[in-house]
């Protein structure tokens, strides 16, 4: 930037500034402070305010196998929890949670309260089907609401879920089962994207279909746009039956 051009600050409302989590540079420039002096110290401080131990960490950071680093080794906590029930604990469960807008321009609206109860129905209905902690999930779905649902229950119950863009091939998705060793696969009958409708639960079955995916037990189909698509006797189950427990 040349020495002509002027620079503009647009400085923020004194009531942004009060609400804000830091409430402007000198409060921004002290949190550094104190990190430069001791990040070992500083992150542990913030660890204990601001999430949820299920056990508690005894160490923060462990060096011994530099560069190779672990932070709270031997603490536990669940993101799920953190992520909903702390907030409703903390009296905000009314409180919107997601906001989201389909394709079609239509706004949906969650509070922290619904999504609980949402995420919980499904973490009964993965674990009626055997899916447990350790366990590794694909979920190959559009983004909206169910598909939080979804990473929220995997998190819950303690499964690992590995997200594939729905934008992928059959084959993409074949090796991402593959390379993970899914037990199960949560995706839909189809996405909607720039007003037209593209189907995923097919590429599921072209990418299994490939081989290598012997792993997969389950595969949990959301019924999104109402479009056809094939069901597998024993292996398949629509996202409603799953939630019906």
């Amino acid at each position: 930037m040349s020495q002509s051009e002027a620079v503009k600050l647009f400085e923020p409302s004194a009531e942004f500034v009060q609400q804000a989590t830091i409430s402007g540079m000198d409060a921004y420039r002290a949190l550094c402070a104190e990190a430069d002096k001791d990040y070992s110290g500083f992150w542990a401080r913030l660890a204990r305010e601001h999430i949820a131990w299920k056990e508690p960490f005894t160490q923060v950071l462990d060096e011994s196998n530099a560069p190779f680093f672990k932070w709270f080794a031997d603490g536990m906590l669940n993101v799920s929890y953190n992520c909903l029930d702390r907030n409703i604990e903390a009296g905000l469960g009314d409180r919107v949670a997601i906001i989201f807008e389909s394709d079609d321009g239509e706004v949906s609206r969650i509070t922290y309260k619904d999504l609980l109860t949402r995420v919980c129905q499904f973490a009964n209905g993965l674990r009626a089907r055997g899916i447990k902690k350790g366990d590794r999930v694909v979920i190959y779905m559009s983004m909206g609401i169910e598909g939080i649902v979804a990473m929220q229950a995997c998190a819950r119950i303690g499964a690992i879920h590995s997200v594939v863009f729905g934008g992928f091939s059959s084959q993409s998705v074949r090796d991402r089962i593959n390379d993970a060793g899914a037990v199960a696969v949560i995706t839909a009958d189809e996405q909607c994207r720039g007003g037209k409708k593209i189907p995923l639960k097919p590429s599921v079955d072209e990418g299994i279909a490939m081989g290598g995916c012997q792993s997969v037990k389950t595969v949990i189909v959301l019924q999104r746009t109402g479009g056809e698509c094939k069901m597998v006797a024993g292996r398949d189950v629509w996202w409603h039956d799953v939630i019906a427990g």
